[in-house]
C-alpha cells in the first residue's frame, strides 16, 4: 500500500489535495490554508501549498473546470491567496459554480496529468 509521505513530489500531493478539496467542495465547505496543510501534513506547512494548488489550478482551466482551489482560503483574509489564477473580484461567483459541480463523478486526475498541465502552462509563461 503507498502512502503520502515527507518526499512525495508535488503532483502526488496534488492527488492528495484534489482528494480532500473534493470531498469539502461537495459539502460546500471552505478550506484555510493552514487547514489544509494539517489534513495534508499533520502540521501547518501553509508555505508548501501554493505549487501543489498550482497544479489543481491548472488541471482546472485546462479541462474546462471551475476553480478548485478557489475554496481554500486565507484564515485572516477569507480568501484565495493573490497568486491563485483566479479573477478575486469573481471569487464567490466562481466557488459557487465549484459548489455546483458533481466532483464524485469526476475521476480523479493522476499525478501525470497534473505534471502535464504544469508544464503547459510553464511554456505559455
Amino acid at each position: 500500500m503507498r502512502k503520502f509521505n515527507p518526499s512525495s513530489k508535488q503532483p502526488d500531493r496534488a492527488v492528495q489535495a484534489w482528494l480532500i478539496l473534493t470531498n469539502a467542495a461537495m459539502n460546500r465547505q471552505t478550506l484555510t490554508y493552514e487547514l489544509l496543510s494539517q489534513l495534508m501534513y499533520q502540521r501547518n506547512a501553509q508555505g508548501v501549498l501554493n505549487k501543489i494548488l498550482g497544479h489543481i489550478a491548472f488541471y482546472c482551466i485546462d479541462e474546462g473546470l471551475p476553480p478548485l482551489t478557489s475554496i481554500v482560503v486565507g484564515k485572516k483574509r477569507g480568501r484565495p491567496g493573490a497568486n491563485i489564477p483566479i479573477d478575486l473580484s469573481q471569487v464567490e461567483a466562481e466557488r459557487e459554480r465549484v459548489y455546483m459541480i458533481d466532483w464524485y463523478d469526476i475521476y480523479p486526475p493522476t499525478s501525470e496529468e497534473f505534471s502535464e498541465a504544469v508544464a503547459r502552462h510553464s511554456q505559455q509563461g
